[in-house]
């Protein structure tokens, strides 16, 4: 029998876009912890501070959210949804600056960006995904979580699974992060965050982002660009800006500018925008009027199972 369920139906206070706020949560189509069903429902695993949960999402209204939870951490999710959706964001304070924006605003009043409170959560994976194709990093996520993720609680879609305790990721042997597809570089990294697990998710309870930003880029391999999409995710930062990513030249660059910005130039570009950086990149990823093309120099795939 599956455990109980936490049943909720949640009155926001906001007005919610629950498919694109999570989504930034997905580490592609295939990921474990997440499916989004074809009626909408979100289904998605964490691991609590009171333990694992399974959760399941649905929109019944513009600023109400039905919830329903199970495993020992449920009632813990449940209390946190409006935080996950968005609650401590303040969108009225952002000027759009550009005809563009002011129309994917318009188009997404919904947007925010979430905050799921779990730093360890949110940063094994970015690790993952540091200068590597997104393809190959959401395989390699997926090949760990099947291997050493734990069996979601409740009747979750076949397959998901829940991110590893701390004790579980360090139990990971080198050859399994080999096998999937994790150069030994990234695996240190990962390794070396997990020792200070604790002292990161104290970190970012703080309300200040700048304090956990600090103690992340204070480790070895940990940057901007992965602080960045930590803070996205489990701080719910509206200025959190992936500076140096790949793509960011072009996605801001092409739609504002017509053509892609010096990568020097980005976090200056942006700057104007300052506390909602986040919102103007991905305002830009969603709009269907600012597309970049899809032409000119990809990253390369690289298959560290040879190296």
């Amino acid at each position: 029998m599956p455990d109980e369920a936490v049943e909720a139906v949640v009155d926001l206070g906001f007005r919610a876009d629950l498919r694109r706020s999570l989504a930034l949560l997905r580490r592609g189509s295939a990921d474990p912890t997440m499916r989004v069903l074809p009626d909408g429902t979100t289904w998605r695993t964490s691991r609590m501070e009171s333990g694992p949960v399974t959760y399941a999402l649905r929109q019944v209204g513009p600023d109400r959210i039905s919830c329903s939870a199970w495993g020992p951490g449920a009632a813990e999710l449940v209390t946190g949804i409006p935080d996950l959706l968005g609650a401590r964001d303040d969108p009225d304070g952002f000027v759009p600056r550009h005809p563009l924006l002011v129309d994917a605003f318009r188009r997404f009043p919904g947007l925010r960006p979430p905050r799921t409170g779990r730093v360890v959560e949110a940063l094994v994976p970015a690790i993952i995904e540091q200068k590597v194709v997104g393809l190959d990093a959401f395989a390699g996520w997926r090949r760990l979580l099947l291997q050493y993720g734990t069996p979601a609680p409740g009747p979750a879609p076949a397959g998901m699974r829940v991110v590893p305790t701390t004790e579980g990721w360090q139990a990971i042997a080198s050859w399994d992060w080999h096998l999937a597809g994790i150069d030994p570089r990234r695996a240190r990294t990962a390794m070396g965050c997990l020792q200070v697990a604790n002292s990161l998710e104290r970190l970012g309870r703080d309300p200040d982002p700048s304090v956990l930003y600090r103690g992340l880029r204070s480790l070895p391999g940990v940057g901007v660009w992965t602080a960045a999409e930590v803070g996205a995710r489990a701080l719910g930062d509206a200025d959190a800006v992936s500076i140096g990513d790949y793509h960011l030249p072009k996605v801001v660059g092409v739609p504002l500018t017509g053509s892609p910005l010096p990568e020097d130039r980005v976090e200056e570009f942006l700057e104007p925008w300052r506390p909602h950086r986040w919102r103007v990149v991905r305002l830009l990823e969603l709009s269907p009027l600012a597309t970049a093309p899809r032409r000119g120099p990809r990253m390369s795939r690289v298959d560290h199972r040879r190296i």
